[in-house]
């Protein structure tokens, strides 16, 4: 695994911060701060909790993420 790589994992969003900023529930136990992707920020795609939503997170720090993409429901 390089630097550069990051794991992606799904999950729900549990509850909306401020500042674009989103808890993610990935299992009954593990739960990541998440804010959102750039793309996701231009094109203004909303993001409210109960959405399953893909993350990507860094080898060096899992309790930080950032949404790369939104699941139709």
């Amino acid at each position: 695994m390089s630097k550069q790589d990051a794991i992606e994992l799904e999950g729900t969003v549990t509850e909306v911060l401020p500042n674009a900023t989103f808890r993610v529930a990935v299992n009954e136990t593990h739960t990541v701060l998440t804010t959102l992707g750039g793309n996701m920020r231009r094109f203004r795609i909303r993001v409210l909790a109960g959405d399953r939503v893909r993350i990507e997170v860094s080898p060096y720090d899992l309790t930080r993420g950032r949404i790369i993409f939104r699941h139709k429901n």
